[in-house]
């Protein structure tokens, strides 16, 4: 018998729109005390939201306030340039 592919989840990020998988793509996550961080990981608790692991996409989705509105929460610009600078660490 033959074993079943699994299909990779994918996400959508909220800078460029596009769908890409997973893995690729960083996860923001409102933590269940409310705090918004960059979860390089992908397994910390609370509500996620996706942006592509650049500096752009971030920026992007800063300016429209996507990951605010996917997170219900407002983000501080304190924490949007620390962010920021996580992802250009981590580059």
């Amino acid at each position: 018998m033959e074993q079943k592919k699994r299909k990779t989840p994918e996400r959508q990020c909220l800078g460029c729109n596009e769908h890409k998988p997973k893995i690729e793509l960083l996860r923001v996550v409102r933590t269940p005390e409310g705090e918004v961080v960059l979860d390089f990981t992908g397994k910390k608790s609370g509500r996620g939201a996706y942006i592509c692991r650049n500096v752009s996409c971030l920026r992007k989705a800063r300016r429209t306030k996507r990951i605010d509105k996917s997170l219900d929460v407002v983000i501080p610009e304190a924490v949007y340039d620390r962010m920021e600078s996580e992802i250009i660490e981590n580059e």
